[in-house]
């Protein structure tokens, strides 16, 4: 069971996540202010941290800071701060994902459940000679590193974590959102899988196969 702790003062937003997670059989735990956090990330250890920006005591991205320099724990931030700069500093701190509020459940939860995926120790996913460590975030081609952007190793991520399932260009363009704002359109998308697969030496498409019209498959 993934054990969650929440970082937000509105009593409402924590009575609502609590039952969700519960639902969701994930182990929660909260904090309202900095300090309280800051104690309980230093009796605990909790397989994804979500936070807000703004709290009585201080600022998320300090907390989120001083995570980085101590611990591994994604950090996902859950918060009103919608504006560009904020985003975009909040995945430079090193943020697995930034969700703006109002919120839907089911996407939070969804994105939760990525997260959690992609940052599982020790896990190593392969498929036809390309092998993922998403424990340090690099890919390997016969045991050589190819080197990727994030937004590449994001988008190779998703369809070997969902390998022999369709993933919708929809569905990319969703998970890849937060990071690259409007500058990646339809268009933009298939330039970066013809990179991804000159990197992964899959010219013919061969790894990560086109699903006309819909989106991308890899199969086993």
């Amino acid at each position: 069971m993934s054990k969650i702790l929440l970082i937000e003062d509105n009593e409402a937003i924590i009575l609502g996540l609590e039952y969700l997670f519960k639902e969701e059989k994930f182990d929660f735990d909260f904090a309202k202010t900095k300090l309280e956090a800051m104690r309980k990330i230093e009796e605990s250890l909790y397989d994804l941290i979500l936070l807000d920006v703004t709290l009585p005591d201080g600022d998320g991205f300090e907390i989120a800071k001083v995570i980085k320099e101590k611990i591994d724990t994604p950090i996902m931030f859950l918060t009103a701060k919608d504006e560009e700069k904020d985003v975009v500093y909040g995945l430079d701190l090193g943020a697995e994902d930034y969700i703006i509020k109002p919120f839907r459940n089911r996407e939070l939860i969804s994105r939760i459940r990525n997260v959690l995926r992609r940052t599982e120790k020790n896990n190593i996913i392969e498929c036809k000679g390309i092998k993922i460590d998403t424990t340090i975030g690099k890919v390997f081609l016969k045991d050589e590193e190819i080197i990727l952007t994030k937004l590449e190793y994001k988008i190779l991520l998703n369809l070997f974590i969902n390998m022999n399932k369709l993933i919708t260009r929809e569905e990319i363009l969703n998970d890849i959102w937060d990071i690259a704002g409007n500058f990646v359109n339809d268009n933009t998308l298939t330039v970066y899988i013809k990179r991804i697969r000159e990197k992964i030496g899959d010219k013919d498409g061969k790894v990560i196969t086109t699903v006309r019209g819909l989106g991308y498959r890899v199969e086993k």
